[in-house]
């Protein structure tokens, strides 16, 4: 595989592994992945849960956390790491900062148009600012408005298909349509990339993202154009991924008709796996009676069937009866808990093989 160039950063892997919330891939994970040569992502999505101890303030919570696990990781590997935050988030410019001053490598933004990051930029900063877009028309406006206003441009872009886990940046209707497949729309992202970038004289490579699998799906996104994929599903199922044996499970457990799609509280379509909860939130039996840090901008509690935040944190530790788990469409592949190297090895050979048997067939 080639090599990946973010905004001069050189990585040796074209593999950016999915920043998971609420606790699936923060240090432990991120390390892991940074060590193989990829690039490791920590999701801050509800980390004062997780530091709760640390004091009774949800928000300060969060940014301790996350200086927590950004040094946790920077102690163990000298590889590259990211920090995943979503604009939906309340305390997104927290995050950013924080983000920016413990000098992670990139920034990776999404589930909303991360319209005003650049400007969290601090002088002498190397951060590098990758945004999360599901069209051509989103990156180009993410482009125009950074180089109007903080003369700015991505130093990648991530454009994630209909197939990813989690939220989903389509309408429900757009989802199995295959004008809005990663096929059809990563071209479309590519050419708007190379054509401002060219405008600009910078290089802004394009990351494909949601549904990529295996070694050859790699391979096809390489040959499409694509600069790096990025890979969440397949992290889950690692000996170092930081959820817990009962989620992994749940992954090892899920058949293809478990995978479905969610309306979620953020305002945004999901994928998830079904569970006992999502068949009560179907039914109407569940309704929260109370935000308990108002985590998300855009979730109103009166009209929510569920708490996000709560939900997912119960997930983390493997209750199903008060939440689920987010997951690509290929979840119902998973078979065993492998390790990160042994993971990166697979892939390599995926690659290869995939490679030799096109060449072989060309003879």
């Amino acid at each position: 595989m080639k090599n990946l160039n973010i905004g001069g950063l050189q990585i040796d892997l074209p593999i950016i592994q999915g920043g998971m919330g609420v606790g699936i891939s923060l240090s432990g994970l991120a390390t892991a992945v940074a060590n193989e040569g990829g690039v490791g992502v920590i999701s801050p999505a509800g980390i004062g849960f997780l530091y709760k101890d640390h004091s009774s303030d949800y928000l300060e919570n969060c940014i301790y956390g996350l200086t927590e696990e950004i040094r946790k990781t920077r102690e163990n590997t000298k590889g590259v790491i990211g920090v995943n935050i979503m604009v939906a988030l309340t305390n997104y410019a927290d995050l950013v900062e924080t983000s920016i001053k413990e000098g992670v490598d990139i920034i990776f933004s999404g589930a909303g148009l991360p319209l005003d990051l650049p400007k969290y930029l601090t002088p002498g900063c190397k951060t590098r600012l990758a945004p999360i877009v599901s069209s051509a028309r989103g990156a180009a406006l993410i482009c125009n408005k950074w180089k109007a206003n903080f003369d700015y441009l991505p130093d990648a872009i991530v454009v994630e298909g209909p197939k990813a886990g989690g939220h989903l940046g389509f309408k429900i209707e757009q989802i199995d349509d295959e004008a809005f497949t990663l096929e059809n729309i990563m071209p479309e992202v590519i050419a708007i990339a190379n054509e401002i970038g060219l405008e600009n004289g910078v290089v802004i490579p394009v990351i494909a993202a949601g549904g990529i699998y295996t070694g050859a799906d790699i391979d096809k996104f390489l040959a499409m154009g694509a600069a790096g994929v990025q890979m969440g599903t397949r992290f889950v199922t690692t000996v170092e991924c930081d959820a817990s044996d009962k989620f992994k499970q749940a992954y090892l457990d899920a058949k293809k008709e478990d995978v479905r799609i969610i309306k979620s509280p953020v305002g945004m379509p999901g994928r998830a796996i079904s569970s006992l909860f999502l068949d009560q939130v179907d039914a109407g039996t569940k309704q929260p009676k109370n935000c308990p840090v108002n985590c998300i901008k855009t979730c109103d509690i009166s009209t929510a069937p569920y708490c996000i935040i709560a939900s997912l944190s119960a997930a983390l530790k493997g209750n199903f009866k008060h939440g689920y788990a987010f997951a690509g469409s290929n979840v119902w592949k998973t078979d065993r808990i492998i390790t990160v190297k042994e993971l990166f090895t697979a892939l390599i050979n995926e690659f290869n093989d995939y490679r030799n048997s096109i060449n072989l067939s060309l003879v």
